[in-house]
């Protein structure tokens, strides 16, 4: 082979040679750092969830509260309503999100028809929005519920 080919084949070959250590470099993130931000990871198996009677919620609802404490503010919990629970129209302060883990949850806006919700929907109570919430009969109803503030229920025919 010629002086020339030889050269270019060695400089075709290490070329090829720093593509590859840079598609691998690239290719390979570091580990973050380790506790990164100072956070605490959090395992709770369902076995180990604390279920609690839910402090200003009608008798038969149960929590287990994951953050936060709903009664002073934002809060993130999973809770329990018993089968054939109906809460009369009402509507809370804070803004909450829900998504259904199990059972139905039967959500009413005031003055619509009333919408089944079953596992995986999901549903934003903006503050200050009427409706009645209720748990088909068939079974408890398991949700887990965030709120931007602490919980409450008002009445809407509270004087």
């Amino acid at each position: 082979m010629s002086k020339l080919g030889t050269g270019l084949l060695r400089s075709v070959a290490a070329l090829l040679f720093a593509a590859t250590a840079l598609g691998q470099a690239a290719g390979s993130a570091k580990a973050p750092a380790k506790n990164a931000g100072g956070a605490t990871p959090v395992i709770w198996p369902a076995g180990d969830l604390k279920w609690v009677d839910a402090p200003n919620a009608p008798a038969g609802v149960k929590e287990a509260v994951l953050w936060g404490d709903p009664t002073k503010g934002r809060f993130g919990a999973l809770e329990k309503f018993p089968a054939g629970f109906s809460a009369p129209l009402h509507w809370h302060t804070a803004n909450l999100r829900m998504v259904i883990v199990s059972g139905t949850v039967i959500h009413t806006p005031e003055g619509k028809p009333p919408v089944n919700l079953t596992a995986g929907s999901y549903l934003f109570d903006p503050s200050g929005y009427k409706h009645t919430t209720a748990c088909d009969k068939a079974s408890e109803c398991v949700f887990f519920i965030e709120g931007d503030g602490k919980f409450d229920i008002v009445m809407a025919d509270k004087k």
